[in-house]
């Protein structure tokens, strides 16, 4: 088989040099072309030294990237996506967007809160949310691909059986989420400094976080109707890995072994997301460095309510991970193609 070419604007991010990292072990894929505004001309294992003897391309320029590619991969800051879109959409490019620019589906929304306009309203029109096990059939027949965050994946895959259901009442969910500082991305700020976050735990964004839209929006699809949400994240003192604890209201008599069976045939034929036995816990350590979604039941009796548990690798499920399995479903490659990545055991 021929491989595709794939470029990654913005390379030089975390998120990229994750990109980079998987797609260079993909069967079916030839990197093309990386780049970087801020070191264009050096090679990428001046920036991330365990790419060397592996990969020392050189990072260019966005067009010369751009040109070569049959795939687009951006990972830029929300704002910079949607030119770089129209570009590709016009030279028929496959263009998946790990940024928020097309995550959203009003215009309005998007300007609330993160304070930019649609640029290109047919494109937003074209764009396709990809999380690809729920929305695998759309994805299939678009060129244009929003990257769900990361904190998004994690819920929306923890709560679709239960909102499809009708399991528990959806207009009254508290999620607690935790992510490692790598979901702040590569650029430093006071609370991501060593000294700040190290021994140290809190959330941040409360009530606030841009995430809360789009985390409103995939569940008020699943239920059919709006949704809304308390959502607090936390920052970790670890590197990369997410956790998210989700507290519903019971909606049925069903027992809990019930409601996993509910559970496991909702993703019996998805490999990335695993369901684990009544009495275990989800834990972040049993996915990092995967693609790999755990999800685990809990039932607090006293209160009624279920406490569904979801975890993922954010670099890997909740970014460049999700992104290479839009791209294998878009390209009609096997789904897990260079992404069948195994957790380490410690």
């Amino acid at each position: 088989m021929n491989k595709i070419k794939a470029s990654i604007i913005g390379a030089s991010g975390y998120a990229g040099a994750e990109l980079l990292r998987i797609l260079l072990l993909h069967p079916n894929v030839e990197v093309v072309g990386i780049t970087s505004v801020s070191y264009t001309g050096q090679g990428i294992e001046t920036i991330y030294p365990s790419f060397t003897k592996i990969c020392e391309k050189l990072l260019v320029t966005e067009e010369e990237a751009v040109e070569l590619a049959d795939v687009v991969f951006a990972s830029m800051p929300h704002g910079l996506s949607q030119e770089l879109a129209a570009t590709c959409d016009k030279n028929g490019k496959v263009f998946i967007d790990l940024g928020a620019d097309f995550r959203l589906d009003e215009g309005e929304v998007y300007e609330k809160w993160y304070g930019k306009e649609y640029v290109h309203e047919d494109l937003h029109k074209k764009a396709v949310y990809g999380l690809s096990e729920i929305f695998r059939e759309d994805v299939k027949n678009t060129k244009i691909i929003g990257n769900p965050g990361c904190y998004p994946t994690s819920i929306s895959l923890g709560l679709y059986p239960a909102i499809k259901n009708q399991l528990i009442v959806a207009d009254d969910l508290i999620i607690d989420s935790k992510s490692g500082v790598t979901g702040a991305g590569k650029g430093l700020s006071q609370k991501t400094h060593y000294p700040e976050c190290n021994e140290a735990f809190s959330p941040y964004n409360i009530g606030k976080h841009r995430h809360t839209p789009e985390i409103e929006q995939t569940l008020s699809k699943f239920a059919g109707k709006e949704v809304r949400v308390t959502f607090t994240p936390h920052l970790l003192p670890v590197n990369r890995g997410i956790v998210s604890t989700i507290y519903c209201n019971k909606a049925t008599d069903m027992t809990l072994e019930e409601i996993r069976n509910l559970y496991v045939e909702a993703y019996k034929n998805e490999k990335f997301v695993r369901v684990l036995p009544l009495g275990d816990c989800a834990n972040l350590k049993n996915v990092r460095y995967s693609n790999y979604c755990d999800i685990s039941l809990h039932e607090d009796t006293h209160t009624n309510k279920l406490i569904i548990v979801s975890t993922i690798d954010n670099m890997v499920k909740g970014a460049a991970g999700q992104a290479v399995q839009n791209m294998n479903i878009v390209f009609g490659f096997e789904e897990d193609a260079g992404i069948a990545f195994i957790p380490p055991a410690f």
